[in-house]
């Protein structure tokens, strides 16, 4: 008889990152289980399930990219920065239908390192500092856009997720 390998908790509940202050260590946690969420559920799709849009849903390619390219542009808000060409064309691009998975997986993988090493690059700042988003400059903190990187995270995975159980069990 096999044994049975007790489940790893969620990374909030490991222990890690004890270095790191409370806010930045949620938004880091929360991104860990992001991504390994992503890879249980949606590594293993086809690029047909990929790109699949039951009930005109968005495909889970969407969500993905989504993911990869939000945390970049709110990362970049968060460091007081505007955003740039390329981050404004790729926006216009997240729910183009063509997809590589091995691409599409790697964008997300490296979104998430940077990703990591940019709310770590912020643990000394300070949360109230204001900072503003968008061609509308509107007003917020830092503290509020980290917080905002971990929740619009959490909620596309969801959806991504969601998705994804949906269009494998259309086989």
């Amino acid at each position: 008889m096999s044994e049975v390998k007790p489940l790893m908790p969620e990374p909030w509940l490991r222990g890690t990152l004890r270095g790191v202050p409370a806010v930045q260590r949620g938004v880091l946690h929360a991104l860990q289980l992001a991504q390994e969420d992503l890879a249980k559920w949606c590594r293993p799709l086809t690029e047909e399930q990929l790109i699949a849009r039951p009930g005109r849903l968005p495909p889970v390619a969407f969500h993905l990219r989504h993911i990869a390219r939000s945390m970049d542009r709110l990362l970049t808000y968060a460091e007081g920065r505007p955003l740039g060409e390329a981050q404004v064309a790729a926006l216009k691009s997240e729910m183009d239908a063509e997809v590589g998975s091995d691409g599409l997986f790697a964008e997300l993988d490296s979104a998430f390192a940077r990703s990591i090493d940019r709310v770590r690059a912020l643990a000394s700042a300070d949360l109230g500092e204001e900072r503003v988003v968008g061609k509308n400059q509107l007003p917020t903190t830092l503290g509020g856009l980290l917080v905002h990187v971990a929740d619009h995270t959490q909620r596309h995975v969801g959806q991504a997720i969601t998705t994804a159980k949906v269009v494998t069990g259309m086989k």
